[in-house]
């Protein structure tokens, strides 16, 4: 597969992921297509053999095992995240203000509020009913966020403020007092309103993804951040030739708003499958903790490419560029859990591949974000590095990257997984 494949494969996966159930409903459906075989947590599983996995809500574990696994044998784990910054639909959320009908929205994570501005937005997400019953659901462009106009607020250029509660509730219709919008969503999946209990619902841009630049250098797209390792590794762990490890997909939910969840990188999930994974294959007690000791994890979340306008927010001496390479994230406060051992692991992989890397590391005066990768590492006690595509306006609902970084990754998570 060349760049220019991977990319607009990556696309058809964007608009295919408006929210992280959708996301890892096409995680599951390529799996299953590649000829992985679905596991139901709630039961016993069989020893595991060949590409398994299971999907939690918006989260998915998926693992590949070697045709031997013993006292030699280690996990190499691939995590990353399928959620977004964004905005959650909030309970009774049809409200009525100066004739305008608006949608109730909480916002979600860190997002670039202004970015959402003047977007057509659709909704998409699950809802239950009261028997239990689980409704994928997704809207075409419904929702605007509309700016105040420049004429009504001169001061604007100068220093735009935006209030989460005041400014960012988007509107959905105008002098329809009866529409509801909790009601449109369950007209969309074919159920009464009366028989919803509720749901999970935020917005997301409809603008398709498009490749631009003056020699079409560029992607930009909504949820890069962090669905380009979502797809890298899902591509990856679809073509690896296995090494002696067992190769773990860890997809996660929620790390935009700290991973504290059954779906995130802070609870149970990733260490119960490996156990489970471990157990089938006879492996507990002290093997369980030399075979843990034996593993290592690539978190792969998304990174900053140098701004050329603001080169000042930047360390003045490690300034990456896109399409030259994923990121080796590095944070001397732990907000990466890189250190030279897992940076030797990366070096390996890029090397086997053929793969340009690029270290991160952020300006002193500017704090710098963290991921999944440090409580990877706290809650397992194994080699954890932390790599990802450079990109610019992170967070926005419309992010930045190069067409050749998202290849270059996934290229460098199969030489990962193939042993080296």
């Amino acid at each position: 597969m060349s760049a220019r494949d991977h990319i607009e494969n990556f696309s058809r996966f964007i608009q295919a992921s408006p929210s992280s159930y959708h996301a890892a409903a096409e995680v599951a459906s390529q799996l299953e297509a590649a000829g992985f075989t679905r596991l139901d947590e709630s039961k016993p599983w069989d020893r595991a053999r060949g590409g398994q996995f299971i999907v939690r809500d918006g989260a998915v574990m998926a693992w590949l095992v070697p045709d031997t696994v013993d006292d030699s044998t280690g996990f190499r784990i691939v995590g990353s995240h399928t959620d977004s910054p964004t905005f959650t639909l909030k309970p009774n959320a049809t409200w009525t203000a100066a004739g305008w009908q608006q949608a109730g929205v909480e916002v979600y994570g860190g997002p670039l509020l202004n970015s959402w501005l003047d977007r057509e937005l659709g909704l998409a997400g699950r809802l239950t009913t009261v028997d239990g019953e689980v409704h994928l659901v997704r809207t075409g462009p419904v929702l605007r966020i509309p700016q105040l106009a420049i004429h009504l607020d001169r001061g604007q250029n100068e220093g735009l403020k935006l209030d989460r509660q005041q400014h960012m509730q988007p509107l959905f219709a105008v002098s329809e007092p009866g529409l509801d919008i909790e009601e449109l969503l369950c007209e969309q999946v074919g159920i009464d309103r009366s028989d919803m209990a509720f749901h999970d619902v935020v917005a997301y841009c409809v603008q398709p993804p498009a490749i631009f630049g003056a020699n079409e250098q560029f992607f930009a797209s909504g949820r890069m951040d962090n669905l380009s390792s979502v797809h890298a590794s899902l591509e990856a762990l679809k073509q690896v030739e296995l090494g002696s490890d067992i190769a773990v997909l860890a997809a996660f939910d929620h790390e935009e708003v700290g991973s504290a969840s059954t779906t995130g990188a802070a609870g149970p999930i990733l260490e119960d499958v490996l156990r489970r994974i471990a157990a089938g294959h006879g492996i507990t007690g002290d093997r369980w903790h030399a075979m843990i000791a034996r593993s290592s994890c690539i978190s792969a979340d998304a990174g900053h490419a140098v701004h050329p306008n603001y080169v000042g927010n930047h360390d003045p001496h490690n300034q990456p560029l896109l399409n030259s390479g994923p990121l080796l994230k590095i944070n001397a406060n732990q907000r990466y859990a890189t250190d030279a051992v897992g940076a030797a692991l990366w070096a390996r992989a890029c090397q086997a591949s053929e793969v340009p890397s690029q270290p991160f590391v952020s300006n002193n005066a500017i704090p710098c974000g963290s991921t999944i990768g440090p409580i990877t590492a706290t809650r397992l006690g194994i080699t954890t590095v932390d790599v990802g595509i450079p990109l610019l306006s992170m967070h926005s609902a419309r992010e930045m990257c190069g067409v050749d970084d998202p290849w270059y990754l996934s290229r460098a998570l199969e030489a990962y997984w193939s042993g080296v």
